[in-house]
């Protein structure tokens, strides 16, 4: 219902993604201006950052686009809402994810997928077999990821009440972390965000294979192909979290 709402309005609706395209687009700008003064920036080339920065936006863009919709379920047990979608006879979390369905976010994904070929035509690799199918799985793995943070976040609202900030903080702030090669942050963040959070198995760890460059950890090259099973190591508490936050929903009261 709502991608047929936004199609009966073609022009309006190619406006909404070239401008989603365009402000999001505005990030690797600012990577580029920054290059402009730099050759290199923690011992990485525009090229390979571009590939980090495609990865992530892509990635996220998927999730944002399939899930985004979940940062309302705040609100909904506030005003409840949700109550109406507790008796039909839809999971509640397709409905929440289709609640509002904004088809215009597709261009975050074109975007990042353009900088992402581009990054992957100027990079100076020996292209293997492996290294080629490796960027559709982690750009597919990154996006199930972010969309395991986003179910886990909107579970997270059953308690907090209005926690879309912190979930964002772990999908947008995590996505911009992820722009910039592992090499500028510290090793404890870095541990944070692979044995912790796992946003690390988005892109860095895979793209470090396919560039040939060492791990900061030291973790051995066979995780670069672990993505897929984070993703779904992350899915299985993350949907133990939502189901439990649905049993514990006792409306407003009101």
């Amino acid at each position: 219902m709502w991608v047929r709402s936004t199609m009966a309005y073609r022009a309006s609706f190619a406006l909404a993604v070239c401008g989603n395209a365009a402000i999001t687009f505005l990030d690797f700008v600012a990577i580029s201006i920054m290059f402009t003064h730099v050759d290199a920036l923690g011992g990485f080339t525009l090229p390979e950052t571009a590939l980090l920065y495609g990865s992530a936006s892509a990635s996220l863009g998927l999730a944002d686009l399939l899930l985004g919709s979940t940062d309302r379920v705040g609100a909904r047990i506030r005003d409840g809402s949700l109550d109406t979608m507790l008796v039909r006879p839809v999971p509640v979390l397709a409905q929440v994810a289709a609640d509002r369905f904004a088809l215009r976010r597709v261009g975050r994904v074109v975007q990042g997928l353009a900088v992402l070929a581009w990054a992957a035509a100027r990079l100076d690799v020996e292209w293997t077999a492996g290294k080629v199918l490796l960027l559709p799985v982690m750009v597919a793995s990154g996006a199930a990821i972010f969309a395991a943070v986003l179910v886990a976040g909107a579970a997270f609202q059953f308690v907090a009440g209005d926690a879309a900030e912190v979930q964002n903080s772990f999908t947008y702030g995590g996505n911009t972390m992820l722009q910039y090669p592992p090499t500028v942050f510290a090793k404890e963040l870095l541990r944070g965000v692979t044995f912790v959070v796992p946003l690390a198995f988005v892109n860095w760890l895979p793209a470090l294979y396919v560039l040939g460059r060492p791990d900061p950890l030291g973790l051995p090259d066979w995780v670069a192909f672990a993505s897929p099973a984070v993703a779904v190591a992350l899915f299985v508490p993350a949907s133990l979290a939502w189901r439990a936050g649905l049993r514990s929903y006792r409306s407003t009261g009101s």
